[in-house]
């Protein structure tokens, strides 16, 4: 037993590990730099091609159903095709129809699951934040079920959200039947979200940028690839169903200039503030519901009643709304009408929302969207004729500028656009319009209409992806380099005894514990030291208690943060390429690389001052 004091201050060149890794790193466990793809993620792509054709298929389903409910409820005629309830011949008990289907979504929402109510995006994240994207297997059935019911007896709602709900609980449920981690799992169900809204619209990248903004929280490959080949592969459903053709086709559109780009993007900026208020007056809408002195099963019925009055006087409001949309980007509805149909739908889609029943908020937002839009672009042409704003583009902005305000995502609303239409000279009056829509939203309102419910049942939602600062950073970049080791043959009383003295080094809370020929064995602890039950003759290789955790100088500190929490450690040992000990990193060193990027983000300094001359001094600033 050696009493030598403890080595001190190793730097340069570092203590060798052991030749070869062994004895002594042959069973430490060691990092990995995590693979950006692998079988399993490559596996869980094939699982989700596989949920892509299921989706596909499930979407046409509900489109067949909605159309069933539709003809029944309006034109007691049996037909899966989907028509518009616009032209009914039932006169004043239309009314009651929406009544009807508000009453069977209540029974079906209490009986059967409350988890049908709304339209399914902030339910779908409220899962993948609380319970690992499990979403109930019933789910899957009672959603699609029950908004074929409320859309198909007149509900203001368009199919799109409630088929991306439901694919995202196929994607859940199949995450649930097979062995899968909760990240797979919420990968798995953004797949299914985005192939269902591919497979309505035939809009794979939107639905890819959907999931990713509003789904997924991050943008990572094992991730982004299976939601992806999820997109295509219901689109490729969808074309052999329905054929390749745009979902809204529009006249040619003409070519934007400076001057109307300008107009266009200030469009998209008063959408962006209509936008607001219509999050507002929905959140406000229930509110009021949730002071009713019924149960809330009643309230889709009393919501129900609210459409069909407002469809009695205005039947476009009924239904999805397809054809609305359609005529509004084909400028087909101008001037009263268009402003009737706005207000009207508008006031239809928020009070049967507000009720709690089951819907989407996407063909609503886009006729509300689209012909304030289309009434902003008409005003603009009778005012500036000689401008050249284009009627249609204005429509086409203002559909997807009001979706990028209420839901905050912006990429997918502007490619969304463009794939429903196929318009490519669309595509950069979107881009600007919706960028207006965002920020305007951003800077008037906290949430959105996708995560204001959330926040108000206590919940955080990502709204910001950002690469991991600390994945950018090295361990060899910050790592200490002074280390202060322990012998491994030295005694736990003279350890002690050094400790006490308070000599320099001693101060450390983590010591390496090396051999006579400096291969590191493990790490020791001030209180695995001071705390020990061993006999203080003991030497400090009998003290160890775990297996050695180390880093490379090559991992990211983020590797290292995370092989920290995997092992229970507060430090890690750092090694050069030959197994060296070259350097020490503990969590002090992971919170001064946050305050680096603290101070990169918030600190503001003028970097270049203009010389006014070669050798001369600088122009002195005005006081």
């Amino acid at each position: 037993m050696s009493d030598r004091a403890p080595s001190q201050g190793i730097h340069g060149d570092g203590l060798p590990v052991s030749p070869s890794l062994e004895p002594s790193l042959q069973n430490a466990r060691i990092p990995l730099v995590t693979a950006v793809m692998d079988g399993r993620a490559a596996f869980i792509g094939l699982l989700a091609i596989g949920l892509g054709v299921a989706a596909g298929y499930l979407a046409e389903l509900l489109v067949r159903l909605i159309g069933l409910v539709t003809n029944l409820a309006f034109h007691h005629q049996i037909s899966t095709e989907l028509t518009s309830p616009a032209g009914h011949h039932l006169g004043w008990q239309v009314i009651f129809v929406p009544v009807l289907g508000g009453i069977l979504i209540g029974f079906l929402a209490r009986y059967g699951s409350r988890a049908i109510r709304g339209h399914g995006i902030p339910e779908a994240m409220e899962q993948i934040l609380l319970n690992e994207s499990r979403i109930p297997a019933r789910i899957t059935l009672l959603k699609p079920l029950s908004a074929a019911i409320a859309i198909g007896t007149g509900g203001p709602f368009g199919a799109e959200g409630p088929i991306i709900a439901t694919g995202g609980a196929l994607g859940s449920l199949l995450g649930q039947l097979l062995p899968t981690t909760a990240l797979e799992r919420k990968t798995l169900l953004a797949a299914g979200a985005a192939a269902g809204m591919a497979a309505t619209f035939g809009s794979p990248v939107s639905a890819v940028l959907l999931a990713v903004e509003l789904l997924l929280f991050e943008l990572r490959p094992r991730s982004i690839i299976p939601v992806a080949l999820a997109s295509v592969a219901a689109t490729a459903v969808r074309y052999s169903l329905v054929g390749i053709r745009p979902v809204f086709p529009m006249p040619l559109l003409s070519t934007p200039n400076g001057l109307s780009l300008a107009i266009y993007i200030a469009i998209g900026a008063v959408v962006g503030v209509a936008s607001v208020g219509v999050t507002r007056a929905v959140y406000w809408i229930e509110d009021g519901f949730e002071h009713l002195p019924i149960h809330w099963m009643w309230w889709p019925a009393l919501g129900g009643l609210a459409v069909g009055g407002i469809g009695y006087f205005v039947p476009r409001t009924l239904g999805v709304g397809y054809d609305n949309i359609q005529a509004i980007l084909s400028v087909q509805l101008v001037g009263s009408t268009l402003l009737m149909l706005c207000l009207a739908k508008f006031l239809s889609w928020a009070i049967a929302l507000g009720s709690g029943t089951s819907g989407g908020t996407l063909a609503p937002l886009f006729t509300i969207g689209g012909a304030l839009g289309g009434l902003l672009g008409g005003l603009v042409a009778s005012l500036l004729p000689k401008v050249g704003v284009d009627p249609g583009i204005c429509a086409l902005v203002g559909m997807a500028a009001i979706f990028a305000g209420a839901s905050r995502a912006m990429l997918a609303s502007a490619v969304f656009a463009f794939e429903i239409t196929l318009q490519p000279l669309g595509l950069l009056p979107l881009l600007g319009g919706c960028a207006a829509a965002y920020g305007i939203s951003a800077l008037m309102m906290r949430n959105s209409i996708m995560t204001e419910k959330l926040t108000r049942r206590g919940l955080r939602v990502p709204e910001e992806y950002s690469a991991d600062f600390l994945d950018h950073i090295l361990v060899k970049e910050a790592a200490s380099r002074e280390i202060v080791t322990l012998d491994a043959a030295q005694s736990l009383e003279a350890t002690r005894r050094w400790l006490e003295a308070g000599a320099d080094g001693s101060t450390h809370h983590g010591f390496p514990v090396v051999e006579g020929d400096g291969t590191v064995i493990g790490v020791l602890t001030r209180r695995d030291l001071l705390e020990s039950s061993c006999s203080p003759e003991s030497a400090l290789r009998n003290l160890l208690h775990r297996e050695l955790a180390v880093a490379f100088e090559g991992n990211s500190i983020r590797e290292a943060a995370n092989h920290m929490v995997r092992e229970g450690v507060g430090r890690l040992p750092v090694l050069d390429e030959d197994a060296k000990l070259v350097g020490i990193l503990t969590r002090s060193d992971l919170l001064e690389a946050h305050a680096s990027r603290l101070r990169s983000a918030e600190r503001t300094e003028r970097t270049f001052k203009p010389r006014w001359g070669a050798g001369e001094p600088e122009a002195p600033e005005c006081p």
